[in-house]
Order: C-alpha cells, then sequence, then structure tokens
C-alpha cells in the first residue's frame, strides 16, 4: 500500500512561484508512473502532467508546458511540480496518483493553491 501526501500549496500573488511535493510512504513508488491533477471549485477534474518512472519521460497539459516543470526524486520517494508565472485561473486543489504502466492506484488528498490577482 502507497499513501500519497502532497505538500506546498499556499497564497500567491499572480507572477509568483509555488513548488509542490508528492511524497509516497508505506513503500517505495520508484517503478511508479506519477500524474499530478487539479480541480477548481465547480470544475472538473483536470489533468496537468505525467511523470514516467524513470523521470526521463513527461507529459504535460498545454497550459503547462511554458510554465510548469516536474520532476521526481526515487530516492526519497518525492515527485516535484515547480509553478512559475502562476495566474489566478490556476487556482485550484494540486493532487498527485500513482501507479505502474497506465494504472493510477494511489490517489493524495491534495494541496491547495490560491493566486490572487
Amino acid at each position: 500500500q502507497v499513501q500519497l501526501v502532497e505538500s506546498g500549496g499556499g497564497l500567491v500573488q499572480a507572477g509568483g512561484s509555488l513548488r509542490l511535493s508528492c511524497t509516497a510512504s508505506g513503500r517505495t513508488f520508484s517503478g511508479y508512473n506519477v500524474n499530478w491533477f487539479r480541480q477548481a471549485p465547480a470544475k472538473e477534474r483536470e489533468f496537468v502532467v505525467r511523470i514516467m518512472w524513470s523521470g526521463n519521460t513527461t507529459y504535460y497539459a498545454n497550459f503547462a508546458k511554458d510554465r510548469f516543470r516536474v520532476s521526481r526524486d526515487n530516492a526519497k520517494n518525492t515527485v516535484y511540480l515547480q509553478m512559475n508565472s502562476l495566474k489566478p485561473e490556476d487556482t485550484a486543489n494540486y493532487f498527485c496518483a500513482a501507479g505502474p504502466g497506465a494504472d493510477l492506484n494511489y490517489w493524495g488528498q491534495g494541496t491547495q493553491v490560491i493566486v490572487s490577482s
């Protein structure tokens, strides 16, 4: 069993940056692929980025590819999401999910990001 905990969210002004972390416990998730999603109030869940288990391959949503960067440190069981040039429309609960192959077996509760204008 893997537990995922996100951290690093908060209140930031437009144009600012935040680095989110997704840390796994329970067992190593070095062999798992990890997705970040976000969900704003009254909106559907939205894919942000996927990082494969090796860390060498990533897939970004169009809105994220120029401003966000994902990385992982498997020795620390942690995946990071660096978010730059934040906009008010980036306000959402950001959460990670992990699993082998195409599966996403484990989900975190999320960390709230609020971007003020």
